[in-house]
């Protein structure tokens, strides 16, 4: 049999396998092109365009997507390009999560089963293989145990040092990697992304002079605005190489060496000689880990004068029913954030507000604020988005292909789970009192 050959009977069984799925599906508003070329039109009952096309590129694309059904296997088959999702990719993520499948008869599983696992046994070749990624993208491969300071330094250099370039085709000029604020949702991300620098810093009541420590600083784009604007002195660190080299360039270029440094730094390791007066983290708590949240908190609690500010903010998690006792997909390596361990956020863990902080609490802190972002971080998501696609070719020839689908589908993930509520964000404002009991925050507080 030709390789062509192959290739229209491969096609013909994966067409058979997609016509007995379809049948499960009470709607489907997107169109499906086949390997083969062809394509099976949205239902004539949709109202509207097709919001995407979900585009099969191998004819064992279907099999992986399905085998084990898991999130893995389908953000697999995406990013390493079985199949492809033109159009609007958020739309997919909604579709998908709305979906309820019409449950088929025992037969019909066994029959749906067996039909997955020809496709992948229908014969060698091109129309099975899946192709190696390019530019070295490649899967966290830890060594260590969790959460401790060299392994955090593997897991946050996996995800920040992927490469600078890349980052400043989507993010705003400060490459400000974190929920921007907005006064409504037309507005540009640079204003946006300023509005919640300036916020944050009157949040903390910064004052000339005072000493600022930000945890996890990034490119270092609050560092500058604060030593800039307010006038402080400000220290930042981080565990990326690729971040601390380019925060210190802007610090440089900005005339700013005698009021600005950046380290690299674990938080656990970090030592001042003299307290800070306030100290600021800004999507940093994901990569503590449950199991040290309470000495991170002690940790900056050490490190903050009395009478001192702390600003945390972080996406938290919120129940998902739907995930309730599936913990043995977890023990499998499939459960729901085994994609983003893989390939995105290793060994990151989003804590719910509540255990924040209470943890915080217990390290001596006193809550002062805590204001949700949830509504401001999909408007920062879709401007992110938009500037990835739009610049899809640049960004390909910067990180390869598989990198460059694992972003986008990272960014419409997590936009379409914080616009339906089930991830959220917030700034906490604690203060470490006094001896007497004082924050030194004013009475009213204008923001």
């Amino acid at each position: 049999m030709s390789e062509r050959e192959k290739v229209i009977q491969l096609s013909l069984q994966a067409r058979q396998l997609l016509e007995s799925l379809l049948s499960l599906l009470p709607e489907r508003p997107f169109a499906i092109c086949l390997p083969d070329g062809t394509t099976i039109d949205p239902e004539p009952n949709t109202a509207g365009p097709p919001p995407f096309r979900l585009i099969l590129k191998r004819p064992a694309a279907l099999r992986r997507m399905f085998l084990p059904p898991s999130e893995l296997a389908m953000g697999e088959g995406y990013i390493f390009d079985d199949f492809d999702i033109e159009g609007d990719i958020v739309a997919a993520f909604r579709f998908i999560d709305r979906l309820e499948w019409r449950r088929p008869s025992l037969p019909g599983l066994l029959r749906l089963a067996g039909q997955l696992l020809r496709l992948e046994r229908a014969g060698p070749g091109r129309a099975t293989t899946r192709p190696a990624p390019s530019n070295g993208f490649a899967t966290f491969a830890p060594a260590g145990r969790r959460h401790e300071p060299e392994r955090d330094r593997q897991a946050v250099r996996f995800h920040y040092d992927l490469s600078n370039a890349f980052f400043k085709l989507w993010l705003d000029e400060r490459m400000v990697y974190s929920c921007a604020y907005f006064e409504d949702a037309g507005e540009v991300l640079e204003t946006a992304q300023w509005r919640k620098l300036d916020r944050a810093c009157r949040k903390l009541n910064l004052e000339p002079g005072e000493r600022l420590l930000d945890i996890g600083c990034g490119w270092g784009g609050l560092l500058i605005y604060a030593a800039t604007e307010y006038g402080v002195q400000a220290t930042g660190i981080s565990l990326s190489e690729a971040q601390t080299a380019e925060a210190g360039a802007r610090i440089q270029a900005q005339g700013l060496a005698g009021r600005c440094q950046v380290h690299i730094c674990h938080y656990e390791q970090f030592q001042a000689d003299q307290p800070f007066d306030k100290i600021v983290s800004v999507g940093m708590l994901s990569h503590v880990g449950p199991d040290k949240l309470a000495s991170y908190f002690s940790k900056a609690h050490h490190l903050l004068r009395p009478g001192g500010l702390f600003l945390v903010q972080e996406g938290a998690a919120r129940v998902d029913r739907r995930h309730v006792g599936r913990r043995w997909m977890e023990r499998l390596g499939q459960g729901r954030n085994a994609f983003l361990h893989k390939y995105s956020f290793p060994d990151s863990y989003l804590p719910d507000i509540a255990t924040v902080l209470a943890m915080a609490e217990r390290a001596g802190f006193e809550t002062r604020d805590v204001e949700s972002l949830r509504e401001h971080y999909p408007l920062t998501l879709q401007q992110w988005l938009r500037r990835l696609e739009r610049n899809q070719v640049a960004a390909t020839a910067e990180v390869g292909q598989a990198a460059y689908r694992c972003w986008r589908l990272v960014l419409a993930g997590y936009l379409y789970l914080l616009e339906q509520g089930k991830l959220a964000e917030y700034q906490s404002l604690l203060a470490r009192p006094s001896a007497s009991g004082c924050s030194e925050l004013p009475l009213a507080r204008p923001l």
